[in-house]
C-alpha cells in the first residue's frame, strides 16, 4: 500500500511550522486526511497539536542539560538517537492508509540535511530501504525578504541546491513570507528571483561600484561585504547554481488560500498522489486522524 507525505524543511525563521498549520487547515477544508510529525525536538508551540512528536522519544532541552551539548550538537545527537530507534517512526506510520498526507516538519539546522548525512538516511529509510514506501517530496522553505540582500538569497539558494542533491528526493523550493516584499519589490524584478538569475550579481556590483566612489574604512562591514573578494565568492556561487540549472522558486503566501493550495498541487504531483486515490462516493467519510484534526 503506497503512503504519501512532505518534508518541510528550511533555515531557522523560513515559516517551516506556519506553513505545516497552514496546509493542514487546507486539507481540512478540502476533507483530506493528514498525519502530523513534528521532527524539531525543540518545537513548543504549535497550532495543531502533533500526532507524532520527537519530543516524546527524546528532547534537546534534556540532551543539552544531560549530554553537556550546544544547541547544534544536541540536534545532531538527537537525530542520531532517531535513526537507533526507527520504530518510533515506523510503528505510527505504516498503519495509515495511502489517503493520508503525512506532514513532516524539520528543524531549522539546515546541516542535517545539507551537510551531515543524518536526514538523508532517515529519508532513505522512509522511502527506500525501510518497509513503509513513503512517496516524499522535499519542500524547502526560504524566506522571500532574502531578495533584499541579493548575496544571502543566493547563498540560500545553493543551501536548497545542495539539500536537493543529498536527499534525492522529489523537490519543491518556496518563498515564504511573499506578504512581507509584496509592495517594496517590484513584480517584474520578483520574477527573476524565482528561476535565479545570475544578473542580479551584476546589478548589485554596479551599486558597489558606486558606493565604492566613497572613502571607506577597510575594516568596516560595509567594505568588506562589498570587496572585490567577496564579490568574486557570490559570482562563483551564482555560476554554480546556473550550472546546475536544478533550482527555481514558487511563492507562498500563508494568509492566502488560493496561495497555500497552489503549492499543495505541485506536491501532490509530485508524490503521484491523485493517481493513487480510490475514487469516493459523494456520502463517504474521510478519516482526519484525532490529535491532527483538533486545535
Amino acid at each position: 500500500m503506497s503512503k504519501f507525505g512532505t518534508l518541510v524543511m528550511g533555515p531557522a525563521g523560513a515559516g517551516k511550522t506556519t506553513f505545516c498549520t497552514a496546509l493542514i487547515q487546507h486539507l481540512r477544508l478540502n476533507k483530506r486526511s493528514c498525519f502530523y510529525v513534528n521532527l524539531d525536538p525543540a518545537a513548543e508551540d504549535f497550532s495543531y497539536e502533533p500526532d507524532l512528536d520527537i519530543k516524546d522519544l527524546i528532547s534537546l532541552e534534556d540532551v543539552v542539560e544531560e549530554m553537556a551539548l550546544g544547541p547544534n550538537g544536541g540536534l545532531i545527537y538527537c537525530f542520531e538517537f532517531l535513526l537507533e530507534n526507527l520504530d518510533f517512526l515506523t510503528d505510527a506510520l505504516e498503519i495509515l492508509s495511502e489517503e493520508y498526507m503525512i506532514i513532516i516538519d524539520l528543524p531549522g539546522q539546515i546541516e542535517l540535511y545539507t551537510h551531515i548525512p543524518v536526514v538523508p538516511a532517515l529519508v532513505r529509510h522512509l522511502t527506500r530501504y525501510g518497509s513503509l514506501n513513503i512517496s516524499l517530496c522535499a519542500a524547502y522553505l526560504l524566506e522571500s525578504t532574502f531578495v533584499i540582500d541579493r548575496a544571502k538569497f543566493f547563498a540560500g539558494t545553493l543551501s536548497a541546491m545542495s539539500a536537493m542533491i543529498m536527499l534525492e528526493i522529489p523537490h519543491l523550493n518556496i518563498l515564504s513570507k511573499m506578504d512581507l516584499v509584496k509592495g517594496s519589490v517590484p513584480e517584474r524584478q520578483l520574477k527573476r528571483f524565482l528561476d535565479p538569475d545570475t544578473s542580479l550579481l551584476e546589478d548589485d556590483t554596479h551599486d558597489g561600484d558606486q558606493r565604492g566612489e566613497r572613502i571607506m574604512d577597510p575594516a568596516s562591514k560595509e567594505s568588506v561585504m562589498g570587496g572585490g573578494s567577496f564579490k568574486r565568492l557570490n559570482q562563483a556561487v551564482a555560476k554554480l547554481i546556473d550550472d546546475f540549472s536544478m533550482v527555481s522558486f514558487l511563492q507562498l503566501d500563508v494568509q492566502d488560500e488560493d496561495s497555500v493550495g497552489g503549492v499543495l498541487s505541485y506536491i501532490d504531483d509530485a508524490i503521484q498522489y491523485h493517481e493513487a486515490q480510490e475514487p469516493r462516493e459523494p456520502n463517504d467519510e474521510i478519516d482526519y486522524g484525532d490529535d491532527a484534526m483538533t486545535e
